[in-house]
């Protein structure tokens, strides 16, 4: 009995789960004593001799912490599927009214409301809240840009809703810097246009370049974001939409195209003007220089 309940959870049972099944305190403790299990917590028995696994680690932060508590922020998304991000702790939230206890390598928050939970697997808020507070929570900007790439690239949560949940939070909640990332990428071509990018020229000491310029090619006529048709360079600034789907397949058709035909073509995320704007302006402030001294 013991090892099936330990089977949905990655190794591990709840206490109240093995007494459930028909063991009693005094069953449990004996099969600690004996060195066939191990306890792992208050609350929490690993059913065998090995050591937590990563999932293990989740059940037990969430039965380990307190009545009502879920995966929330980062810990959730991985629950939920998330890839190439491995969180350096575990955020787990339980409701600010329950009693709650702190747990080694467990970030604990204690929200007025929740909000509601995803109840397959290991307890956690849904996608789009844990998204919203795992960049709100990120250690940098940099790292809740990432965040909010990863949950959309990898389509854990959709672009609109992500961005109405962002927009249902509180303003004493928000943070600029995440705001600004979320309509980069849920936005796309809109995040463009309100991009200052002829502002970010004029401080480089730069001319303004033409806005959305036509040219022809062998594969037909193509718009380019920003182009300096006195120099010939042309940059294209990506926005979070360009990462999805075909996109990076007509992009760098598009790009051939262009550079096949003579014309030098930087490339630019939108994020990168966020995060690192005077390293890539230096670079297009240098290929300016050079195409006019040549």
């Amino acid at each position: 009995m013991a090892e099936a309940v330990a089977a949905l959870h990655a190794g591990v049972a709840h206490r109240r789960d093995l007494r459930e099944g028909g063991l009693t305190r005094f069953d449990v403790r004996s099969e600690i004593a004996a060195g066939r299990w191990r306890a792992a917590g208050k609350h929490t028995v690993i059913i065998g001799t090995g050591d937590l696994g990563d999932e293990a680690r989740l059940w037990r932060a969430v039965w380990e912490s307190g009545s009502g508590a879920v995966l929330d922020g980062a810990a959730a998304l991985v629950a939920g599927g998330l890839k190439r991000f491995r969180p350096d702790h575990i955020d787990v939230s339980v409701p600010a009214g329950n009693r709650h206890h702190r747990i080694e390598g467990v970030r604990l928050h204690r929200p007025r409301r929740v909000g509601p939970a995803i109840g397959v697997g290991v307890p956690r808020v849904r996608p789009e809240i844990a998204a919203l507070r795992a960049a709100l929570w990120a250690r940098s900007d940099r790292q809740a840009a990432l965040i909010v790439c990863l949950v959309v690239q990898q389509r854990i949560v959709r672009p609109e809703r992500l961005h109405a949940a962002w927009e249902g939070l509180p303003p004493r909640q928000r943070r600029p810097f995440v705001g600004t990332v979320i309509g980069d990428v849920c936005n796309g071509a809109h995040s463009l246009g309100e991009l200052d990018f002829a502002g970010l020229c004029r401080e480089h000491g730069i001319p303004d370049p033409t806005r959305q310029a036509v040219r022809t090619v062998s594969g037909g006529r193509v718009y380019l974001d920003v182009a300096w048709e006195d120099v010939g360079l042309v940059v294209e600034i990506d926005g979070g939409h360009h990462a999805l789907a075909l996109s990076p397949v007509d992009d760098a058709l598009r790009q051939n195209d262009v550079v096949l035909d003579g014309q030098p073509v930087l490339r630019i995320p939108v994020l990168g003007l966020r995060l690192c704007p005077a390293k890539f302006m230096a670079q297009v402030v240098r290929g300016h220089q050079m195409l006019r001294a040549a």
